[in-house]
C-alpha cells in the first residue's frame, strides 16, 4: 500500500493525526536511505565502544561513558536523516502531493515528528544498549564491565539513545526551517560540531550547552566530574536531567519554527 492509497481513502481535509501518522510511516520505511543511516548509526557506535573498551587499562574511569562515546556519530547520522525526512520532499517535489493531502500543516510537522522521532528513538536506544554491552565485553586486563544495576549506568545508557532521537527532531526541524538539504545540514552540523568548538574556545563555560557536550559529558556519564588544571578552564556539565531537558527545548524550538514558517510559505 502507498500513501497515495492511504490518502484515497479519506476525503480531503478530513485527515486526521492517525491517517496523516500513517502516511508519514509509509513514506519513511519505503526509503532504504532510512534504514541505511540507522544501521550505520549503530554500527559505529558499537564499533567505537569496542575500539575504546580494547583500550581501556583504568578500571577507576567512566567506563559506561566510554562505552557509549560512539553515540556521538549517532548524533550526525541521525541529525541528517531528520534533514532529510523535510527536505527530500521539497527536492523530488513531493510536498506539493503531501500539502494538497493534508493541507492542515501544523498536523503534516506533528506527524512527522511523532513518526521519524520513534523511529529515531527506537534506533538511538538499540544503539545505545548494543554499545553499552559491546564496550563491557572487549574490556581487557582484568577490568570489569559495568552492569545495568551499577548506579546511573541504566540512566546514563537510555539517555544517550534519546539523545539521538532529539538530535534527530532537531534536524528534523531545521529542514522545514531551511528546506534546502545542504544548507540544513550545514547548519546542523555547525551547530552541533563546529560551533561547540568555537564556544570553547572563545566562552569556554557555555561549552556545557552545546548539543555534543550534552549527550557526551551529561548524559552518558555516571560520576560526578572531576577537573584538573586551572578552574577557569574546567567546564561544569549540566545534570543529565536538565542537559536532556536543554537538548529536547532545541528539538522543540526549530520544530515551532519549522512548522510556523510551514504555515506560511508556498510549497
Amino acid at each position: 500500500m502507498t500513501a497515495a492509497n492511504t490518502a484515497a481513502r479519506v476525503p480531503r481535509g478530513q485527515y486526521r493525526f492517525g491517517q496523516a501518522a500513517r502516511m508519514e510511516w509509509i513514506k519513511l520505511r519505503t526509503l532504504r536511505s532510512t534504514w541505511w543511516t540507522l544501521a550505520l548509526t549503530t554500527a559505529g557506535a558499537v564499533g567505537i565502544a569496542v575500539a575504546v573498551g580494547l583500550n581501556t587499562k583504568n578500571p577507576a574511569g567512566d567506563l559506561t561513558n566510554n562505552a557509549l562515546a560512539g553515540i556521538v556519530i549517532g548524533l550526525l547520522l541521525t541529525g541528517v536523516l531528520g534533514v532529510l525526512v523535510m527536505t527530500g520532499e521539497y527536492t523530488s517535489g513531493m510536498i506539493r502531493a503531501t500539502l494538497a493531502a493534508i493541507p492542515n500543516r501544523p498536523l503534516l510537522l506533528a506527524a512527522k515528528a511523532a513518526v521519524f522521532g520513534g523511529v529515531a528513538l527506537a534506533a538511538g536506544e538499540a544503539a545505545s544498549f548494543i554499545a553499552f554491552f559491546a564496550g563491557g565485553a572487549a574490556l581487557r586486563h582484568g577490568i570489569s564491565a559495568p552492569t545495568l544495576s551499577h548506579p546511573g549506568v541504566l540512566r546514563a545508557v537510555v539517555m544517550s539513545g534519546a539523545g539521538i532521537c532529539l538530535v534527530g527532531l532537531l534536524g528534523l526541524g531545521l529542514g522545514a526551517v531551511i528546506r534546502h538539504t545542504a544548507a540544513a545540514v550545514a547548519v546542523l552540523v555547525g551547530g552541533v560540531y563546529v560551533l561547540a568548538q568555537a564556544i570553547a574556545a572563545a566562552a569556554h563555560p557555555l561549552i556545557a550547552y552545546m548539543p555534543i557536550s550534552i549527550v557526551a559529558n551529561s548524559l552518558g556519564t555516571t560520576q560526578p566530574e572531576v577537573c584538573g588544571g586551572k578552574a577557569s578552564l574546567c567546564p561544569h556539565f549540566l545534570p543529565a536531567w536538565a542537559g536532556l531537558g536543554v537538548l529536547g527545548l532545541y528539538a522543540a524550538l526549530a520544530l515551532a519554527a519549522g512548522g510556523w514558517l510551514l504555515t506560511r510559505r508556498d510549497a
